[in-house]
């Protein structure tokens, strides 16, 4: 055994195999030079830029941007209700895209086709075609409330549109192939054994769900909600058209500073302003519920 350990160690102490290695890794660091050259332009440069505008004015160095949106109780409403209609986007598109994504595991791989391609197909039409044709069937005379009259189930129109309902049946809509897509994947990729082999010890369909099946869909499912909830942080075609203006999120708080105040640094302020949030928000996300055992990392 000491005869073995002594050839490993006097084969890692070569010369050719240490240039060998360090020539590999040469190689490597070269293959991953213009991705990363590529992430500095398109990303660190432009928030870099947003970061140096939301500290600078006609006077110079000022933290006068920060301090008003600290100060003007608009900004936190929008930030309050920026965040709320995410989250509540993401617990919807959790409680609908999980079983039909289970659903759609248990077909035979015909009906599995069938059934994703419907899930994509949203993804061929223009995300404002879709937001307008909410506005059709949300609006006091659309198809919705005439049929839900029609019924006896409302004496009067119901207001789906320009409100928050109206602004998350939108999202939701738009949001649901992003959750169910991973978690598609990552039901795929269980074992159905598995489930056979906890039945067979004993275990019921409920105990087996939640003790075998659900913590292996968990790495698709954390990726489909952070997905989700990041995507809705940035919203702005639908919030603007459904929301009819009084539904204000954060995207829309950054528009009207660039186009009608001409406010580039009030503008910058918001947008970093989110991003240390949503930063925070992963960092006590990976701090309470350990990501990286989530996906299975050791």
């Amino acid at each position: 055994m000491a005869g073995m350990t002594g050839k490993a160690t006097l084969v890692m102490d070569d010369p050719r195999i240490l240039r060998d290695a360090q020539r590999e890794r040469n190689r490597l660091l070269a293959l991953v030079v213009p991705a990363l050259g590529l992430i500095a332009v398109l990303l660190l440069v432009p928030l870099t830029w947003l970061a140096w505008q939301s500290v600078v004015n006609a006077d110079g160095l000022t933290l006068e941007h920060y301090r008003r949106v600290f100060e003007d109780e608009s900004y936190a409403r929008s930030f309050i209700l920026t965040f709320e209609i995410s989250g509540l986007v993401t617990v919807l598109a959790i409680l609908l895209g999980y079983p039909l994504s289970y659903m759609l595991c248990q077909l035979d791989r015909r009906w599995q086709a069938i059934g994703l391609a419907l899930v994509i197909v949203p993804f061929w039409t223009s995300l404002l075609v879709r937001t307008y044709a909410w506005m059709v069937l949300l609006q006091r005379r659309g198809l919705i409330n005439k049929t839900l009259m029609d019924m006896g189930v409302i004496e009067q129109p119901v207001a789906f549109v320009h409100n928050v309902t109206g602004t998350t049946i939108g999202m939701l809509h738009i949001m649901l192939p992003f959750m169910v897509l991973p978690l598609y994947a990552a039901m795929r990729g269980i074992d159905p054994e598995l489930m056979r082999a906890a039945a067979n010890l004993g275990a019921g369909p409920r105990y087996a769900f939640w003790r075998v099946f659900f913590p292996l869909s968990r790495p698709g499912l954390f990726a489909g909600t952070i997905l989700v909830f990041v995507i809705c942080l940035g919203f702005y075609v639908t919030p603007e058209l459904l929301g009819g203006g009084r539904v204000v999120m954060i995207s829309m708080l950054v528009q009207r500073n660039v186009e009608l105040y001409f406010q580039w640094g009030a503008a910058s302020s918001v947008a970093i302003i989110l991003l240390v949030l949503v930063f925070g928000a992963f960092a006590l996300l990976n701090r309470f519920f350990a990501v990286e055992r989530v996906f299975g990392a050791r």
